[in-house]
């Protein structure tokens, strides 16, 4: 008697996966309404191997992936743009297609001993994917794959220098307020990673593109929404202290446009907000190499200031905060002879 009806079923091999997913994703691209059949095969086809990629490079649960065969499909996939092709169709795929091409995406790029590199090195020759990825936060159907696809690129440093100086990188300022609240979020998580992963990157970029890039920063800081308002200004708070910035943080201090508009924070309805700028605020004050504009600014408001500190406590005692803003009370007092005695407005 012949048992071969139950004999096991073979798995595919790495170049298998990919040569299948790689056909059934070009079968995509034919939207007549006659090949609906053919498509809905073709988007199986994909999502079938598409859990077998995760699963060749996860595990399944049961079992552990083969480096041997992790290494093989790492190779494979980074091979005649397939991942050009992968990425251009995320549009295309449903639900869980999706979610297992961004586990894929991960996995691949998060190379194990002994595997290869080879996916970095692919995105890294294709940075127009990273463009692709950014711009999919204005396709509300896949805008938060992508952003985790971008947040696992946002690990290498070689990714974060090419989305900070690409004309991309501007797009963050719209999507940080698109009216999705959850899209506008994570579009925040992705530009603050790109602000604060890799410093001396960061510092570059701002360097070379300061002027800009506070520009675009202020329409954040001045939002009428306010959690933008909010994190945008907690987030200029960490990458202006983070010290490969000093240089940064010494020519923002330094401008009195600056220094008003962390005054205006001050006096937001926002405990929140005003806890934030306070946190700014005290670099102007406390900065013992003051420039003449933003001493003239600081005494031409010194009574205003004055006031305000001594109204201004936190929600929970702060033995560190008192002493900062007593040191900030006393460095405001001693501005009173610095102004001509002829001198008003702010």
């Amino acid at each position: 008697m012949s048992f071969s009806f139950f004999k096991q079923f073979k798995p595919k091999t790495p170049a298998e996966l990919v040569k299948q997913t790689r056909d059934a994703l070009s079968a995509l691209d034919d939207k007549t309404v006659a090949e609906v059949r053919l498509l809905d095969r073709a988007l199986e086809e994909v999502d079938k191997n598409l859990l077998g990629m995760k699963q060749m490079l996860l595990g399944d649960g049961e079992t552990e992936p083969s480096a041997e065969l992790v290494l093989q499909l790492t190779l494979d996939t980074s091979k005649d743009d397939f991942l050009e092709l992968l990425v251009q169709k995320l549009p295309n795929l449903g639900w869980e297609g999706r979610k297992d091409t961004v586990q894929i995406w991960c996995a691949l790029l998060r190379p194990t001993v002994g595997t290869s590199q080879s996916v970095l090195y692919y995105i890294e020759n294709h940075p127009e994917l990273l463009d692709f990825l950014i711009s999919c936060y204005e396709n509300k159907e896949i805008a938060l794959n992508c952003g985790s696809m971008l947040r696992e690129c946002a690990r290498y440093p070689t990714l974060v220098k090419y989305m900070l100086s690409s004309a991309s990188f501007e797009l963050f300022f719209k999507y940080v307020e698109l009216p999705s609240f959850d899209i506008a979020s994570d579009a925040f998580a992705t530009f603050k990673e790109l602000l604060t992963r890799h410093g001396t990157h960061v510092y570059e970029y701002l360097n070379t593109n300061y002027t800009q890039f506070f520009e675009l920063y202020e329409r954040l800081l001045s939002s009428s929404n306010y959690v933008t308002r909010r994190q945008s200004l907690k987030l200029l708070s960490e990458f202006l202290l983070e010290r490969s910035n000093a240089q940064i943080m010494v020519r923002f201090i330094s401008e009195k446009r600056n220094l008003r508009i962390v005054m205006n924070l001050l006096k937001d309805p926002s405990k929140n907000i005003q806890s934030s700028a306070f946190d700014i605020f005290k670099v102007f004050v406390a900065n013992p190499r003051k420039s003449p504009g933003i001493i003239t600014v600081l005494a031409k408001n010194r009574e205003k200031l004055l006031h305000f500190l001594d109204n201004f406590h936190l929600d929970k005692e702060d033995e560190q905060f008192e002493e900062e803003k007593d040191l900030l009370i006393k460095e405001i007092e001693a501005l009173e002879q610095v102004l001509p005695a002829d001198t008003h407005k702010s």
